[in-house]
């Protein structure tokens, strides 16, 4: 059974820095996509960043770029969220997600549809 179990969530006041983990268990995804996700209260969930395989090229949504640092460790199986500088507006519910499927196009790792795993997500909330 495939788990993914993020940590790492809290407050931090605007200007801070959080490290976020996603540990996966159940099979491994060192060549399998895997992504960040956030949902603010009463928005829809959206895309934050995400890469086709570990070391692969990321894929950032506007928002995240320049503040935001995706990482994957395989021997342990984890993906991280550094966020730097952050904003009110990075108040949110934090879900990391992966995919059976290989994907190529922006489009397709920026899609809710293209993954197949969530975990359970962890707040974060920024203090302004």
């Amino acid at each position: 059974q495939v788990q993914l179990v993020e940590s790492g969530g809290g407050v931090v006041q605007a200007g801070g820095s959080l490290r976020l983990s996603c540990a996966a268990s159940g099979r491994t995804f060192s060549s399998d996509a895997m992504g960040w996700f956030r949902q603010a209260p009463g928005k829809e969930r959206e895309f934050v960043v995400a890469t086709g395989r570990s070391g692969g090229r990321p894929y950032y949504a506007d928002s995240a770029k320049g503040r935001f640092t995706i990482s994957r460790d395989n021997a342990k199986n984890t993906m991280y969220l550094q966020m730097n500088s952050l904003q009110h507006e990075d108040t949110a519910v934090y879900y990391c997600a992966a995919s059976d499927s290989r994907l190529f196009a922006t489009v397709q790792f920026m899609a809710i549809t293209s993954y197949n795993y969530w975990g359970q997500g962890t707040q974060v909330t920024v203090s302004s």
